[in-house]
């Protein structure tokens, strides 16, 4: 056996992997970075910001994609993932917090896991969302954002898989209903309290 021959090719290999590695793990940050600005862009009411800084993200995720075609190993190493699961989680709570339709997995290019796992996180960019309309005493929007975090937290709950396939979402679940039942007793109080309010003054007059 040509032992030099085998260690040339040996490295080639290698080489290219990890340069494939490298580039999609550069993208895959990128992505993270623009959807985690795209949220903030989307609390602070700057949805042109927020749109260009998602369509950058969907832009770095393809290219990752690409890169890691002919590394499938490496693709499912979980940076990837991660990064397409804050992707999703940036268009998830962009449609919701500007009252758009849900996109789909398919409408995004990301795959179930990644979906669902993003869309859980975006629960709690929700909270942060209807925290925000109560202080400007807009219950009833409130109330719709609450809504869609219920669906959100049933539609999780019904998909009954091994945790390999769905990438952890059995802790996101878990989460996520922790946040909806500390967000549904804020609302309550709320609730409460404006009603009281209102009752004492219509006492009062």
């Amino acid at each position: 056996m040509d032992f030099d021959a085998l260690g040339r090719s040996v490295r080639e290999q290698l080489d290219s992997k990890n340069a494939a590695r490298e580039q999609g793990l550069r993208l895959c940050r990128q992505t993270v970075r623009l959807s985690a600005n795209a949220i903030r862009a989307v609390h602070r009411s700057e949805a042109g910001l927020a749109d260009e800084l998602l369509s950058q993200a969907l832009t770095c995720l393809n290219d990752a994609q690409a890169a890691l075609k002919e590394h499938p190993d490496i693709r499912h190493a979980g940076f990837f993932h991660d990064a397409a699961k804050e992707y999703a989680e940036g268009m998830i709570t962009k449609a919701v917090v500007f009252g758009e339709p849900i996109p789909t997995p398919e409408d995004i290019s990301v795959d179930a896991a990644a979906y669902l796992n993003g869309m859980g996180e975006a629960a709690g960019e929700m909270r942060r969302h209807l925290l925000d309309l109560m202080r400007s005493s807009n219950i009833g929007r409130a109330e719709q954002v609450l809504g869609t975090m219920d669906d959100i937290y049933y539609l999780l709950t019904s998909i009954d898989f091994p945790e390999a396939m769905t990438g952890g979402l059995r802790r996101t679940t878990d989460a996520v209903r922790a946040i909806l039942e500390r967000t549904r007793g804020d609302l309550t109080t709320t609730i409460i309290q404006s009603r009281l309010i209102e009752a004492l003054e219509a006492k009062e007059k």
